[in-house]
């Protein structure tokens, strides 16, 4: 427990400083986190089998250098077009290393090419675009501004701890047994409470949007926030894993902190992308 403690706090700490520190902090960081978030992902799935059929010996064997790559020109052509206002021209970069994934695969001697591939890109869908939205959000009115991404984290945190005090308290209705059999209806409604209270009080403080966005955004989150976290529980269950890695030591790996980030982050971004000036 106290190593958990520990490793929370400081990992708090350098996440909330890689925002106010700045956008090239700020870039480098989420660059890092999402290639980390990439790359575990890989790991669960390699090696795998394509089916439950005991006689069936295939495995996926994603492509990961040519992944990690894919994601590396993403979020570097998302960074330059945000930092140095270049044109969306920027993203035509990374064609070659969506390319690279399909060439590659044809020098692998693997009885189903196509599966790896998908897996591939699959991990670039779910571990990726979700860091690439969440990034955008420091980016909304074209100029960098730490507080809706920070505002993001801080109702996303509100929203987990009501919904654990909530559910420790009341929690008697599972919310999805099969997936998470410690998820209750009761600390999901106890989610929403404090994550609008929060919303409340950052509307106060953080002026970048609206008071009434930053009560939508406060239920996307924790309506989706807690999608995020099933769909994650999903993968580690499909694959019989407890965490998504050991980077984190008493929290898993850090899918396992930012699921509630994964599904989440990107109805954010589109929201307030479309109801903000």
């Amino acid at each position: 427990m106290k190593t958990r403690a520990i490793t929370g706090v400081l990992f708090v700490i350098i996440l909330v400083a890689s925002m106010l520190l700045g956008p090239w902090v700020f870039s480098a960081f989420f660059l890092l986190i999402s290639l980390v978030g990439l790359d575990e992902f890989y790991r669960i799935v390699k090696k795998s089998p394509l089916s439950s059929d005991p006689s069936d010996t295939d495995a996926v064997e994603v492509n990961k250098p040519a992944g990690l790559a894919l994601a590396a020109a993403l979020f570097i052509s998302l960074a330059i077009f945000q930092l140095q206002g270049l044109g969306a021209s920027v993203f035509l970069y990374c064609i070659p290393f969506i390319t690279l994934i399909f060439w590659l695969e044809l020098f692998r001697k693997h009885p189903k090419p196509f599966s790896n591939i998908a897996f591939t890109f699959l991990g670039i869908i779910f571990a990726v675009v979700p860091f690439l939205c969440f990034y955008q959000l420091g980016f909304l009115d074209g100029t960098y501004n730490y507080e809706c991404p920070l505002g993001f984290l801080i109702l996303l945190w509100s929203s987990d701890t009501g919904a654990y005090l909530a559910g420790r308290t009341f929690g008697k209705t599972k919310l999805f047994e099969r997936h998470s059999p410690k998820k209750t209806w009761e600390g999901a409604f106890g989610g929403l409470l404090i994550s609008l209270l929060a919303a409340f009080i950052l509307s106060r403080y953080f002026q970048g949007i609206e008071a009434w966005q930053w009560l939508v955004t406060s239920a996307i989150i924790v309506v989706f926030g807690t999608y995020g976290d099933l769909t994650e529980s999903m993968l580690k269950r499909s694959y019989q894993i407890k965490d998504s890695g050991n980077i984190m030591p008493g929290h898993g790996g850090l899918l396992d902190r930012f699921d509630g980030l994964l599904l989440a982050a990107p109805l954010v971004y589109l929201f307030l992308s479309l109801t903000t000036p």
